[in-house]
């Protein structure tokens, strides 16, 4: 099958090799938080039911707007990806046949109303389908790419005995079972129980506001439970005290010059003084200010929640500073955006890359992070 464009034959297998090239290049990873405190490999599952009513109300939806019922479920979860990730650009599996591999879909949460988010998913999971039937591997290992495309997936829940596929995180499955239910599965490492029960409310509250009003922005919308917003606007301020007419940073000095010899932080098998951390905390913040650090200027700590870490985050509020942190885990171009974004020029980071490291073999190194001064190209 061929079309005459330009005075030359592009045949079928020419468009999807465009097309791939273009999503292959084009895609940004997509990570999701990191959220849970005690880490264990392992796959767990939730399920929720999507009650009927809504069901009903998302298909006369999706009929209104002229458009499968996949295309909603599919503009949901770009929704939820894009509140958990920051970005407005998100990328994730996308199975839209049972027993076939999922394909890397690349999403926009950019149009304002939920109503041009439906038609703009609509209108890329249909060059995506129509493009499905590629040697998409064959492109890969010719483009010699090694690293994961996704960390989700989307598609009809996978009959695979609770097991996920290499490199994916979390799976949100659709299943018919006496109506629709939402299944979650996900590597323990990476996400607890809650979150995932927290992940499939997002998408449920999605859904629920598309079918609601469709004209609605989205943007204005918040995908919290009523609960978890109580719970993060009042649950984790603990109880009211009076503050002392103090900065964080003038209390610890405070503490510092009081009791030099006692142990200030401990992290794995290593720990600091407050006489350490404050030496520390104090080169820091001088080398800042050397840098041309201006009154409450941004400054990026790209490093694991460590001793040294602690001593940046002092070092910033010694030296007038506002401090944006950064999980060293995000991919590269996501951290370069959010350091365009914040106007940061200045930060902090391990040389070399960010490893994780078990708790046993974490020490205490002092002089280990390294100060970057960056040029921004607006």
């Amino acid at each position: 099958m061929s079309s005459i464009s330009s005075g030359h034959t592009v045949t079928t297998a020419e468009r999807r090799r465009k097309f791939w090239l273009g999503v292959l290049r084009a895609s940004a990873f997509t990570a999701l938080p990191r959220w849970t405190l005690e880490p264990v490999a392992g796959v767990g599952e939730h399920e929720a039911r999507i009650p009927d009513e809504l069901v009903a109300a998302l298909r006369r939806r999706a009929d209104e707007l002229s458009v499968p019922l996949s295309s909603v479920l599919l503009a949901g979860h770009a929704k939820v990806l894009g509140a958990l990730s920051g970005e407005r650009e998100v990328s994730t599996g996308y199975a839209a046949v049972r027993g076939r591999p999922p394909l890397p879909c690349r999403l926009t949460t950019g149009p304002h109303s939920w109503r041009a988010l439906v038609l703009e998913t609509h209108r890329a999971e249909s060059e995506l389908l129509s493009h499905r039937d590629f040697p998409l591997d064959d492109l890969r290992r010719e483009l010699d790419l090694t690293k994961p495309l996704f960390e989700t997936v989307l598609g009809p829940a996978a009959d695979d005995g609770g097991a996920l596929a290499e490199d994916t995180v979390l799976r949100v499955g659709l299943l018919e079972h006496d109506g629709l239910v939402l299944r979650l599965r996900y590597r323990t490492d990476v996400l607890d129980a809650g979150c995932a029960a927290r992940i499939a409310g997002y998408h449920l509250t999605a859904l629920a506001l598309i079918a609601a009003d469709p004209d609605a922005e989205h943007t204005r919308q918040s995908l919290l439970s009523a609960e978890e917003l109580h719970f993060q606007l009042d649950g984790l301020a603990g109880p009211r005290r009076t503050l002392p007419d103090r900065r964080l940073h003038q209390l610890f000095e405070v503490r510092a010059r009081a009791n030099p010899d006692a142990v200030a932080a401990v992290h794995g098998d290593g720990q600091w003084t407050y006489r350490q951390l404050n030496g520390r905390a104090n080169q820091l913040a001088r080398a800042l200010l050397a840098r041309g650090l201006s009154r409450e200027g941004v400054v990026a700590v790209v490093t694991d929640r460590n001793l040294d870490w602690m001593a940046a985050v002092l070092a910033i509020f010694k030296a007038g500073g506002a401090y944006l942190p950064i999980e060293p885990h995000f991919p590269a171009d996501r951290i370069a955006r959010t350091l365009s974004r914040a106007g940061c020029r200045l930060v902090l980071t391990e040389r070399g890359p960010c490893r994780r490291r078990s708790r046993r073999r974490r020490r205490a190194r002092p002089a280990r992070l390294h100060l970057l001064h960056l040029r921004l190209h607006r």
